[in-house]
């Protein structure tokens, strides 16, 4: 199964860092190519079910995932209950960055559910996730340190894109 990993230094506490990732709501009045993202079910404070609608390379990807947050750990695991893709799972992580700030880590496990044409299409999809999980953690960053973050994020490296192979 194809895996996506992105990572991204953000200059703020990891309180703060984990607070807008676990605010999903927020997401696309902060990131371009988030359309929607509602949370239908509360469970609890560690337990929700949110539906997801994220453009991606002209087409729109829809899905129901389950949330499991932990907040001592500031880990956020998913799993897609339904949607279009035959398997979605990951996680959010936010850990402290040695010399301060934050690491923010978004990591993908996905299968496109269409055996016969994964080989073509996995790498294709791996490489459209990662650039969007890349957009999202830039807009993460950019909203936790406000004008000021656009010209940090222009200025320094980009989010680490890493692609594990199938």
């Amino acid at each position: 199964m194809p895996r996506v990993d992105v990572e991204l230094r953000i200059a703020a506490p990891p309180a703060a860092a984990w607070a807008a990732v676990v605010d999903v709501e927020s997401y696309p009045h902060c990131m371009e190519s988030v359309d929607s993202v509602v949370v239908t079910e509360r469970a609890d404070d560690r337990h929700r079910t949110t539906a997801w609608a994220v453009r991606l390379r002209g087409s729109v990807l829809r899905w129901t995932e389950a949330d499991r947050l932990d907040p001592v750990a500031r880990r956020f695991d998913f799993h897609q209950l339904d949607g279009d893709l035959g398997q979605f799972v990951g996680h959010w992580a936010v850990g402290a960055a040695p010399g301060g700030g934050s690491t923010v880590a978004l990591h993908v496990d996905f299968d496109i559910g269409i055996p016969l044409l994964a080989d073509m299409l996995n790498p294709v999809a791996a490489e459209a996730l990662a650039e969007n999980a890349a957009q999202m953690l830039a807009a993460l960053e950019q909203r936790l340190l406000g004008e000021n973050g656009k010209a940090r994020a222009d200025a320094e490296e980009p989010p680490v894109l890493q692609e594990a192979a199938s």
